[in-house]
């Protein structure tokens, strides 16, 4: 007697998707590999030849010796105290720019405007910026060349990125929250206060994470706006920048360095890069952190 199939076995069609579904894995493990592996490699290599200088005093010291000695202090706090301001400026109008076009704006033509301006700005050369900065804040405004010009330079040019993701985080909360709350009698304001808000912060906090990484490693805009070949300020005081005063910055520091200091030690360059990659590493791991605990706290 020929023994029957099993009734439920498992068929040719089964198989072949399984197949299917082994090389569709492979494939984006590659994929991955192919942009983690020389990322690693990179920073590797950074960190390799920057350790000879890599130290506590590295950090906390003024660059001395016409920038050949020393340390990044001034470079650092000038770095912070630019990506500070221009989050501090950027961070509120893009998030209430957001709401109003998600929960407020309906298909209008200056809601049309408004997306088409964003989206615009968003693809605008930073060297655009910098020339609008000069234009806009450091002559028109009379700011002068100062952290205040070149941060309001910085929040104008990340602005896009924190409204696009921002509107989507808002659209990501179900309509039913928002409508449970109008069905108690709560008005609009009170829902998005509330409701909205709340469970939409971790991807708010995706918008700011970019803007920290672009504002950070962006030379042209503070080139023009803000930032000198060398100031030495008081070192491990962190206000020894005031808003009108003129700072150094990591970028443009490692440009000058690489570019136009002859003689520099041939780890300088390299210890410099990783202090700003550390620093903005350093930023967006808390903001992460921060992101994936409120995250946690969701319901839905």
């Amino acid at each position: 007697m020929i023994p029957s199939p099993a009734k439920f076995g498992e068929t040719q069609a089964v198989r072949r998707r399984r197949r299917e579904e082994r090389v569709a894995r492979a494939a984006f493990g590659v994929m991955a590999l192919v942009l983690v592996v020389p990322l690693v490699l990179i920073v590797s290599h950074l960190v390799a030849q920057a350790f000879p200088l890599l130290s506590w005093d590295f950090l906390t010291t003024n660059p001395v010796a016409g920038m050949r000695k020393g340390g990044v202090w001034s470079a650092l706090l000038g770095t912070i105290w630019l990506v500070g301001v221009s989050l501090a400026v950027a961070a509120p109008i893009g998030v209430l720019t957001a709401v109003y076009l998600n929960e407020y704006a309906g298909d209008t033509w200056l809601t049309r405007i408004i997306h088409l301006a964003v989206v615009n700005l968003a693809g605008v050369p930073s060297i655009v910026h910098a020339l609008f900065g000069l234009g806009a804040f450091v002559i028109f405004a009379h700011l002068g060349r100062s952290i205040l010009a070149a941060s309001l330079t910085l929040a104008i040019m990340t602005l896009p990125v924190i409204i696009a993701s921002t509107k989507e985080a808002l659209a990501s909360v179900p309509n039913s929250f928002r409508e449970a709350c109008w069905n108690v009698g709560a008005t609009r304001w009170q829902t998005i206060r509330g409701i909205v808000l709340p469970n939409s912060i971790s991807g708010i906090l995706t918008g700011v994470i970019l803007q920290v990484s672009r504002a950070a490693g962006e030379t042209a805009p503070i080139m023009f706006t803000g930032a000198v070949f060398y100031k030495k300020i008081e070192a491990g005081n962190p206000f020894a920048y005031g808003l009108k005063d003129q700072c150094m910055a990591l970028s443009m520091h490692l440009y000058t360095v690489t570019t136009q200091v002859p003689d520099v030690p041939h780890a300088l360059p390299y210890a410099i890069a990783v202090v700003l990659l550390g620093t903005t590493l350093l930023v967006n791991a808390t903001s992460i952190a921060l992101r994936v605990y409120l995250r946690s706290r969701k319901k839905w």
